[in-house]
């Protein structure tokens, strides 16, 4: 009875040392598998960390391309705008060039005018006395100044009343003043002033027929209109 129960004990006790002992040697094989496990874990979790950086440089590259391109534009836009000022700016100056030379112009044509017609009064004051002239000159009967005539005072005074008109329209002519007369001419109403008008059969309507007082310019502008008397119309 005691040696079987001793042999019963024996091999429950042969079975726990067994059983351990498989215990301890799976053990290992269950720590390299975790630790292979593990291992692998870390190296995919490191891949993934190395491929991050080069998922995360695309975009860094992209985003450097775009600035890149948003600066071009603005330098674009900044050419374009400072074309467009000097343009601007190139106009202001021709248009003040053109305006400066119409200035100059006017300037010089006012001056000339100026230095041409400075002596228009003075010149018409003395239109009267060239008319006074003509008027002395006119009045001496034809007779009284022939060669066959006897008074040579009269003579010799018409032949100096002469003279000094002559001398007269000269000098009116040195200074642009110049004497016109319309006798037997077409009326013009810019040229003439017409102080009366005669129905004169044989004579063409329209035409001077008498000069009362002749007509000066100055500088081809009329200083005075010619004082005519003008055939009239019968119809």
């Amino acid at each position: 009875m005691s040696l079987a129960i001793f042999s019963s004990s024996l091999k429950s006790s042969a079975f726990k040392t067994a059983r351990v002992a498989t215990t301890i040697t799976s053990r290992p094989s269950s720590a390299i598998w975790s630790q292979r496990f593990y291992s692998t874990e870390n190296k995919e979790n490191k891949d993934d960390k190395e491929a991050a950086p080069a998922q995360e440089a695309a975009p860094a590259g992209e985003a450097t391309e775009a600035a890149g391109e948003q600066k071009n534009t603005a330098h674009e836009e900044a050419l374009a705008a400072k074309d467009k000022q000097l343009a601007e700016v190139k106009d202001r100056l021709l248009r003040t060039l053109a305006d400066m030379e119409n200035l100059r112009q006017r300037t010089a044509k006012e001056v000339a005018n100026t230095k041409d017609y400075a002596i228009q009064k003075f010149a018409k004051d003395l239109l009267d006395t060239a008319d006074i002239l003509n008027m002395a000159i006119k009045n001496v009967p034809e007779d009284q100044i022939a060669e066959s005539s006897d008074n040579t005072h009269l003579k010799s005074l018409h032949t100096g009343v002469s003279m000094t008109r002559d001398e007269l329209l000269k000098t009116f002519k040195r200074y642009g003043v110049e004497s016109f007369d319309p006798m037997n001419e077409k009326f013009d109403p810019n040229l003439h002033q017409a102080n009366f008008q005669v129905p004169m059969p044989g004579k063409e309507p329209g035409t001077v027929f008498d000069v009362q007082k002749i007509g000066f310019m100055i500088k081809g502008r009329v200083l005075r209109p010619a004082q005519v008397g003008v055939v009239q119309s019968t119809d």
